[in-house]
């Protein structure tokens, strides 16, 4: 294990790694239950897709770690199955067979686009500070996340956003958040996944007390069920090829593209997950993976895999090596059967990790020249539009945009390589799709 995930020269041990995967898992395994609720509404069984979904998951996952060797974890993207449902199936009325064959074809783009080494310059053409803003954006888009689960945050018609009035449930949340600011500030060993289980452990009464909204209680009558494959390669290679469903093919790509790249350069910059050209380790291997992920969702019957900013949690707990990627790949498995437990651990249990993860992403700003206004402005936009869009693509489009921009017009076009020229294409064609 030592030779092949190279433990000691990156400075972690085993047990850190199981503890980061186990971290990992816990912010990301909300995907086995949402996923399967989100693609429902375009028709789909439930239990297909929720097989699906633990399938994609763990393959996925484990290949990120064994051949990328990148404690990153794979599954069914957050809003790659919004699109999926909302607006392919829904919005355009075609089936969600022929949706799965648009998933399919998007993943054969994106190997094609690893094979050829495309997504990899993608990746070397994204300038420095707007990689750094990307890694503090995305610690943000995290910590909204958290505080929304948690309900800390919540809509208001008069000023978008507000604060929840203080409530049982947000009692303890905050607990949950002190408690594990304490233990990391204390550099206590696995000190997210320590709380996480505190506050799953401290909202069981509020599920008693004060209704099942936030811990729901199980019966163990309903623990089992056996796993549904009847997604299993149901999708319409044929039709998925017709010249009105490209509009779909493309936005899969472009979307499932940037998400990824966008994740992966961020979670490398803020844990310094680097090689020695301080290009982010094991790009092609990664972005290889999340290609057959995205492939795999298509076959399998999910909408497309990416990298998740969750495991974001799971790096700050220590990990650094695929060991994690391949801890929390094997514990997504067991749910293939016990799936109805993931409704022991509820959002406000995963919440302050969330949330926390947020303050460790936003570290590379100070590697940003914010006296340097032509790179601080695109830079800005980046890291702020993410959380305030709710969407890792549309703060990175109009952060390539501006950058573009901005670098023609006061005469430093050098400053603007080849990569990032078709980046922008594809950002100003996503404009009018997506």
């Amino acid at each position: 294990m030592e030779s092949y995930f190279h433990l000691k020269q990156n400075k972690t041990t085993v047990k850190t790694e199981i503890l980061a995967g186990v971290s990992s898992f816990l912010a990301t395994a909300y995907i086995i239950v949402v996923n399967p609720t989100i693609l429902s509404q375009a028709g789909m069984p439930f239990a297909g897709v929720l097989t699906a979904t633990v399938l994609v998951s763990f393959f996925s996952s484990l290949m990120m770690g064994l051949y990328a060797r990148n404690p990153i974890l794979v599954a069914p993207g957050m809003g790659l199955n919004a699109f999926f449902t909302y607006s392919a199936v829904l919005g355009m009325g075609i089936t969600w067979q022929v949706a799965l064959g648009a998933v399919f074809w998007s993943g054969i783009v994106f190997l094609l686009l690893s094979a050829f080494n495309v997504r990899t310059l993608i990746v070397q053409a994204i300038p420095k500070p707007l990689r750094y803003a990307i890694a503090a954006g995305i610690g943000l888009y995290i910590s909204l996340i958290g505080f929304a689960n948690a309900k800390f945050i919540i809509s208001n018609p008069a000023t978008i956003i507000g604060i929840s009035p203080m409530t049982p449930a947000l009692l303890t949340f905050l607990a949950g958040l002190l408690l594990t600011s304490v233990l990391l500030v204390r550099n206590v060993k696995g000190g997210i996944l320590i709380g996480i289980l505190f506050t799953t452990l401290a909202s069981y009464p509020i599920g008693r007390w004060w209704g099942t909204d936030f811990a729901p209680l199980i019966s163990w009558q309903g623990v089992f069920s056996a796993p549904d494959f009847s997604l299993l390669l149901q999708l319409d290679l044929a039709n998925s090829l017709q010249l009105a469903i490209f509009p779909v093919i493309f936005a899969f790509v472009f979307t499932d593209m940037f998400d990824s790249l966008s994740t992966f350069v961020g979670l490398a910059e803020a844990a310094n997950l680097l090689d020695e050209h301080g290009e982010p380790r094991h790009v092609k291997r990664s972005l290889t993976t999340d290609a057959v992920a995205t492939t795999l969702a298509g076959l399998l019957g999910s909408s497309p895999g990416t990298a998740y900013i969750e495991s974001a949690v799971g790096i700050e707990a220590g990990g650094r090596t695929g060991l994690t990627a391949v801890v929390g790949a094997i514990l997504f498995l067991p749910f293939l059967f016990l799936a109805p437990l993931l409704s022991m651990i509820p959002p406000i249990a995963t919440a302050p990790a969330l949330v926390l993860v947020g303050a460790f992403m936003i570290r590379p700003v100070v590697k940003i020249n914010w006296f340097q206004l032509d790179d601080a402005i695109p830079a800005f936009l980046a890291m702020v539009l993410i959380p305030f869009t709710y969407s890792i693509t549309q703060g990175i489009i109009w952060g390539f945009l501006t950058w573009t921009v901005i670098k023609l017009v006061t005469g430093k076009r050098k400053e603007i390589s080849i990569g990032l020229w078709f980046i922008d294409i594809f950002a100003i064609s996503a404009l009018f799709l997506l």
